[in-house]
């Protein structure tokens, strides 16, 4: 029989996810990943464990994991217990660089973009109207509380990887975007689990590949009615959430962006410039304009036509599903970081 020494773990990982859609669904693939390889099964040790039970107790808590909203909340706890927390920035790089450095400018005026340093300026259009609001907004107010205590936490992981945007995460880490960052750790592209797959339409196995289009509007968004006729008529494409720019990556699916809120119009860029979509700027955000079916079914049939997006999401999917494998970089960088906070 096992004694206690055995079956006991030496430490606890907690992931501390927003309630969020869009903040959950990436936790739960992180801790999916590192149940599936990190975790020992305890399945072999049911028995003997039971009769341990009164004399386990838990394991020390080793490095919490907090969504990137609750960092102003959970930092000064983690401080007063003396133990080490990560940040799950649940967007793009591109975003972090605004996150980040978002207090340090200035947005009234008439400067049409924020300038970031050794970065492309960010247009003013591209950051939601809240953000240049007086302090009493809530949304501004929380995105800098949050923001502040970012360099206070031990490093910030990223559902990306070097290859998709590399130039990003070494601007980060060479401190050029704001002093006494901590070290932002690409942990993409986080795969996808059982939990997430549902059984297709029959009708879906009788088409030729790659003619079908997906559609993902998100979780919080209400379109009208007037624009759902027209998308009905014309086709579909998605709103770049991280988690379908992410699950399009490791899908090796093309993309075509119409943003409609928070970070969206910044993750339509980093998919523009990695060659996997197209982004229509001049369809602004959703809501602002009716767009008609016949111009949404053009960029659609653009897409779909567009034989070098193909190749760059193949590429791209290939690259992430060899970066988990036994050996891969992702794997590897996993391995890293749970050792790291076993230390």
């Amino acid at each position: 029989m096992a004694d206690s020494s055995e079956l006991k773990p030496s430490r606890l990982f907690a992931l501390l996810s927003s309630s969020g859609m869009g903040h959950l669904t990436p936790f739960l693939r992180l801790a999916a990943l590192l149940t599936a390889h990190h975790v020992k099964s305890p399945e072999n040790h049911v028995t003997s464990s039971l009769s341990l039970l009164p004399s386990l107790s838990s394991p020390p808590l080793s490095a919490p994991v907090t969504d990137m909203t609750l960092t102003a909340s959970v930092l000064p706890i983690s401080r007063a217990i003396n133990v080490p927390n990560y940040i799950f920035f649940t967007s793009s790089a591109k975003m972090l660089t605004l996150f980040v450095s978002f207090h340090t400018h200035t947005l009234v005026g008439s400067k049409d973009a924020i300038e970031m340093p050794t970065l492309e300026p960010i247009p003013k259009p591209w950051i939601l109207p809240p953000l240049f609001q007086d302090m009493n907004n809530f949304l501004k107010t929380s995105f800098i509380e949050n923001a502040k205590k970012m360099t206070e936490s031990d490093g910030i992981l990223v559902n990306i990887s070097k290859t998709i945007e590399g130039k990003t995460l070494a601007e980060l880490n060479g401190g050029k975007v704001i002093e006494g960052l901590p070290l932002v750790i690409p942990i993409g592209l986080l795969p996808l689990y059982g939990f997430e797959k549902s059984q297709p339409l029959a009708w879906l196995d009788d088409q030729a590949t790659g003619s079908v289009v997906d559609v993902s509007f998100g979780s919080r968004t209400a379109m009208s009615r007037e624009q759902l006729r027209e998308l009905g008529d014309g086709g579909f494409l998605t709103y770049c959430g991280w988690n379908s720019v992410t699950k399009a990556m490791w899908n090796g699916v093309q993309v075509l962006a119409w943003p409609q809120h928070g970070d969206q119009k910044i993750n339509a860029d980093v998919v523009e410039r990695t060659g996997m979509g197209i982004w229509v700027q001049s369809w602004g955000w959703g809501g602002e304009a009716i767009m008609k079916g016949e111009q949404i079914a053009e960029n659609i049939s653009e897409m779909m036509g567009n034989e070098l997006l193909r190749i760059q999401e193949m590429r791209i999917r290939e690259e992430a599903r060899t970066a988990i494998e036994q050996g891969g970089s992702l794997k590897k960088r996993l391995t890293e970081l749970v050792e790291m906070w076993k230390n």
